[in-house]
């Protein structure tokens, strides 16, 4: 790990909205002079009871993601909840989990975005810094199954999902060897949820839509340290 990744923390900002939204936050990212950012093209899957609940329902939805240092990322959040006004129906969600590692061109990059006095502030508050209720999970699964992985997820706890395409790639000898026959055509759905739900989600997730299943999926999950756009009340 270099110098620079011991010295600063990084963060991964997420944001989950109706493609209108994610073009008003590329902007705010451009103006920011954020480097990094990928967009995937996904769906909601969010149950009837809640499509009004912070738009994640079956609309089209855009994924963002993008890579900054910690301080970036916590101002970036108040920024895309005041400007895109998230939390409200039909708008999305933002989140930000920590990043333990990196190349070291992306370290450099995204270090170069930085002031020293910007550094030290950050130090002190990943020092501090708590985790937020929430945590990421993301289930990759064969093409098709995103319905079955949210059956099993909803009665858990989770009140909505976003689903993108993806294509699995790998060692088609080291599959036989392992005994995993994968279709090549993947699904990944990501659902953010409140922590003291997170586990049971996994586990209906896993029983359901696990390798032993048609799905033949994986579930895993990362600590969200910071979320706006969420219903705190709940």
């Amino acid at each position: 790990m270099s110098n620079d990744m011991k010295n600063t923390s990084f963060r991964i900002l997420f944001l989950i909205a109706p493609p209108k939204l994610a073009k008003k936050a590329a902007a705010l990212f451009e103006e920011g002079r954020i480097p990094i950012q990928y967009h995937f093209r996904a769906q909601g899957t969010a149950s009837v009871g809640v499509t009004n609940w912070l738009g994640l329902d079956s609309m089209e939805k855009s994924i963002s993601i993008s890579m900054m240092p910690k301080i970036f990322a916590d101002k970036m959040l108040r920024r895309l909840q005041k400007k895109l006004h998230l939390g409200m129906p039909n708008t999305g969600v933002a989140f930000t989990v920590p990043l333990s590692g990196g190349n070291g061109r992306l370290i450099k990059l995204i270090s170069s975005m930085e002031r020293e006095e910007d550094k030290e502030i950050a130090e002190r508050s990943e020092r501090d810094m708590a985790e937020s209720n929430y945590s990421m999970i993301m289930a990759i699964i064969n093409q098709g199954f995103s319905e079955e992985v949210m059956d099993a997820a909803r009665p858990m706890g989770a009140a909505g999902g976003s689903v993108f395409h993806c294509r699995r790639s790998g060692s088609e000898e080291a599959m036989q060897f392992w005994g995993i026959k994968v279709q090549p055509e993947r699904e990944i759905v990501i659902i953010l949820a409140k922590k003291s739900d997170k586990m049971g989600i996994m586990k209906a997730i896993g029983e359901k839509c696990g390798m032993n299943s048609e799905a033949q999926g994986i579930v895993f999950s990362m600590p969200v340290d910071g979320a706006v756009g969420m219903d705190e009340e709940e």
